[in-house]
């Protein structure tokens, strides 16, 4: 910025103008290095600690029974990706202005967070638009993507965002599943009547085999393994275990691209596979987001992206580019409007409140409880 020869009014206005441009810094925010957090005592950070241990007794108290032998199929059928033998028991991490405030569990036990993966699908995604591989999140896949899957008429008018939002209605098989989950073999309970299809950007549907081609597009457009650009561009960044890892369904998803094998991750562990993840590894993945993509003055996700993803689309039930949103207060009716999660089957969630400088993750709660630790947690805070 040239701020020589200008009048003391002038310069002043350039400088203000200058720091309104820079990313916005919490006062006071924590960011942890890795292999390393520091703790602080909730009443450090403003909150009570007799009603956050009352938080905590209750998450403990409200565990999920999900166990994979006895629910996965019958839940959503045929399986064709891998699953874990066994996994850890309800767990969890609070933070307050980025320092740990409260734990209660295995934390550190990579489990699978089923539909968790959407939101870190939606932030990869975020990158290839930051860096300009996708040019306009308005336009056509087909415009970049030419190995088959949009060529019919119906699929060629589905744009990215279409994708990001899960109203792009695709027709079409991924990995043996079809893209209507017609039927009890393929998709268990989670099965659903035939319907007519609508036009993409018109109907929301959440639909894992969708978000699957969803994921598939984005490791072409950029010539590489969705967890490689994740691991690069976001997970090491921000002090992330290694011991993470997003997958797909093997041979089964497995592609070529640049002449190498790709295996196309899943955006969830509905028919295995998926984002296998402790909870200190999704609870800084919150912080990133909860500070706006900015990660002790580095912006990785650009600011923008996270306003435009935590705004509801117009179809959905308050859902944004694969964020679960509580703009009308009923998603987490204890929770402010402007909070907003990524949420998971088996009672996964990382739930993300700026009013409050809050990020909770919950692994393997009931699903039922959610908005009554929400409730607990609001009570424990006292100031800022």
């Amino acid at each position: 910025m040239h701020l020589a020869r200008r009048s003391p009014f002038a310069l002043a206005l350039a400088v203000a103008a200058f720091a309104q441009s820079l990313p916005a810094q919490k006062t006071g925010t924590y960011y942890p290095p890795s292999g390393n957090w520091q703790r602080k005592a909730p009443a450090e950070v403003g909150m009570d600690p007799v009603k956050l241990q009352e938080a905590v007794d209750f998450a403990l108290a409200h565990p999920n029974p999900w166990d994979f032998d006895r629910d996965q199929i019958r839940t959503f059928g045929a399986v064709v990706g891998p699953l874990p033998a066994k996994r850890a028991a309800t767990n969890g991490v609070i933070l307050r202005h980025g320092y740990i405030v409260a734990t209660f569990g295995d934390t550190k036990t990579n489990d699978p967070v089923y539909s968790v993966a959407k939101s870190f699908l939606s932030t990869a995604g975020s990158l290839a638009v930051e860096r300009g591989l996708i040019k306009d999140i308005n336009d056509p896949v087909n415009k970049y993507i030419h190995d088959g899957g949009y060529d019919s008429a119906h699929n060629a008018k589905i744009t990215w965002k279409n994708h990001f939002q899960q109203e792009s209605e695709w027709e079409g098989t991924m990995w043996g599943k079809n893209a209507d989950f017609v039927g009890v073999e393929q998709f268990g309970n989670g099965k659903r009547e035939p319907r007519e299809i609508k036009e993409p950007g018109s109907f929301y549907e959440y639909n894992d085999v969708r978000i699957n081609r969803f994921a598939l597009s984005l490791a072409r457009i950029f010539g590489k393994p969705l967890p490689d650009v994740l691991k690069e561009s976001i997970m090491d960044p921000i002090g992330a275990s290694q011991t993470w890892k997003w997958q797909g369904y093997g041979l089964k998803s497995t592609v070529e691209i640049n002449g190498k094998p790709v295996e196309s991750v899943s955006g969830g562990t509905r028919w295995g596979g998926g984002l296998w993840i402790n909870s200190e590894d999704l609870a800084r993945f919150g912080l990133l987001i909860l500070n706006k993509g900015n990660w002790e003055g580095k912006q990785l996700v650009a600011a923008k992206w996270v306003r435009d993803a935590t705004t509801p689309s117009a179809h959905g039930p308050d859902y944004g580019y694969l964020w679960w949103l509580n703009t009308k207060r009923k998603e987490w009716p204890s929770g402010p409007a402007s909070s907003f999660g990524a949420v998971g089957n088996g009672g996964n969630i990382i739930w993300i409140d700026p009013d409050h400088d809050i990020v909770m993750v919950w692994h393997w709660h009931d699903g039922r409880s959610i908005d009554g630790m929400i409730q607990r947690l609001m009570a424990s805070v006292t100031g800022s």
